[in-house]
């Protein structure tokens, strides 16, 4: 009975239990939920605007076909002569190779040559085979290796290099009529234009990069004629000489240099000046420049300031050489060129061009500034005969270094973080007397039997006026330390 009770009991209380929990439930469902919010309006696309887009970006391809042909690619091999084991030493004297034979009792080998191979790039810009690299490409090349787009190989040779601009003009010495590519208007184009860059980077034949005229006229301190192309079209090791191209297929410059380090920044020699430089190259196998004799540095307007000028432009005169034409014309130190020969002068780099431009023997007026006053002088514009640098060539002189010198331009020695004074060696050949008496590539040669130097002509004439029979004394800078050599006939 207890149990039956029992039963009775706990069903109703099970079924109130049940019903607790489905009613609620059933409640919840019946709740309307109010709807999401609606999402915010996007906003209308942009009216459609003038100019090119991502979809009308003009292609490259037909400016690749126009002038692949005409692109080439250059290897070079260079005879290394052996390096001297040591120093010239005076007669009676015997070197450590020596001591070595004698000890050991067997002759050491003498170090052998080898070849040194380099690659670059090229165009041809005449059927006849005419071409345009640079001058740092085929420069002591013994032997130099043209390959065309067609797979031929045909040797070229040098018709003529001008180191200043870093150009050179070679010719294929196969006859026959080429593939060829104009050469255009640097000036024409814009800042901003599309430009195409065709060369041989790594070995990578006819490689195309593509990018813009970033800017022009740079003048980065390689050589007293800077006036780069900018470009961020990608220009890599093997580049050099390749051409730089328009969208019409025309060169408007010569790829030359990177950056190190420096993504989507190379520069390119505009066509205006190779034009002016190859047909020199053309005609007579060497460049002549317009010469007047004078120092000059950047016009800064602490310096305008300090010497009263208003307007810093203009080209100051640091120095002026004696016997020059600039000195019978009665420049002075202090003066600042403003104008020569019709062209104003406002950055003080473009008078060294305007004036190795003009031609020789020319009278030209000059406007300059003296102390804040106008003045036009008359001078007659002389030849740059060593245009700045002077390799040693005469090699039956007992005092022949071997070396190449350079003048140490302002510019140039704030870049170097050295004074304005000697001659910069930039070069000095292997087995040369001047490696033997321990010269190094980025000394600076102060004085030659305590003569101070200042131009190549100082050099020249010091050496000439050496005596016979005597030692030479030279005073010579690296780095932070002055030390003198002597060299013996």
């Amino acid at each position: 009975m207890i149990r039956r009770m029992t039963m009775r009991l706990l069903l109703p209380a099970l079924l109130l239990v049940l019903v607790g929990f489905v009613l609620p439930a059933r409640a919840q469902t019946q709740i309307a939920t109010p709807p999401p919010p609606a999402p915010p309006a996007l906003p209308a696309p942009p009216a459609a605007q003038d100019g090119p887009t991502l979809a009308t970006l003009p292609s490259v391809a037909p400016v690749v076909q126009k002038v692949k042909p005409a692109v080439v690619n250059i290897f070079t091999v260079k005879v290394v002569k052996p390096r001297s084991l040591g120093r010239r030493l005076p007669r009676g004297f015997r070197g450590p190779s020596e001591e070595f034979d004698n000890f050991f009792g067997f002759p050491v080998p003498p170090p052998r040559e080898y070849k040194e191979r380099a690659l670059g790039s090229g165009f041809i810009f005449d059927p006849s085979g005419l071409i345009i690299t640079n001058n740092h490409v085929v420069e002591g090349a013994d032997d130099i290796k043209v390959k065309l787009a067609d797979g031929q190989e045909i040797t070229a040779e040098v018709l003529g290099r001008d180191p200043k601009t870093d150009l050179a003009l070679i010719k294929l010495t196969k006859s026959g009529e080429y593939p060829f590519i104009n050469l255009g208007d640097s000036d024409a184009v814009e800042i901003g234009d599309w430009l195409v860059a065709i060369g041989n980077p790594f070995g990578l034949e006819h490689t195309v990069t593509a990018g813009i005229l970033s800017a022009r006229g740079r003048a980065i301190g390689v050589g007293p004629y800077d006036d780069f192309l900018q470009t961020d079209a990608s220009i890599n090791p093997g580049n050099s000489g390749g051409p730089l191209l328009n969208l019409k297929g025309d060169v408007v410059g010569i790829n030359t240099i990177i950056i190190s380090g420096g993504t989507g920044i190379g520069f390119a020699i505009p066509s205006k000046v190779a034009v002016k430089i190859i047909d020199q190259l053309k005609a007579s196998g060497r460049v002549d420049r317009g010469w007047i004799g004078v120092l000059i540095q950047e016009l800064t307007p602490d310096l305008a300031k300090s010497f009263g000028i208003e307007d810093a432009q203009g080209a100051l005169v640091g120095d002026v050489i004696d016997g020059a034409p600039a000195k019978a014309a009665g420049i002075k130190s202090g003066d600042v060129i403003i104008e020569f020969d019709g062209r104003p002068i406002r950055l003080w780099q473009e008078l060294t061009s305007v004036v190795a431009d003009t031609p020789i023997g020319k009278t030209v007026d000059v406007l300059i500034l003296r102390d804040n006053k106008r003045q036009t002088v008359k001078l007659t514009v002389a030849k740059l005969e060593d245009d700045g640098t002077y390799e040693q060539d005469d090699q039956s002189s007992p005092f022949n270094l071997g070396v190449t010198l350079r003048e140490l331009t302002p510019e140039l020695a704030a870049r170097l973080g050295v004074e304005p004074e000697g001659l910069l060696v930039e070069s000095v050949a292997s087995g040369s007397l001047g490696e033997e008496i321990g010269l190094q590539a980025q000394d600076v040669i102060l004085e030659v039997d305590r003569t101070p130097l200042k131009t190549t002509q100082d050099y020249q004439k010091a050496v000439r006026a050496h005596p016979k029979d005597v030692p030479m004394l030279l005073r010579v800078r690296r780095g932070s330390q002055t030390i003198y050599i002597t060299l013996n006939q």
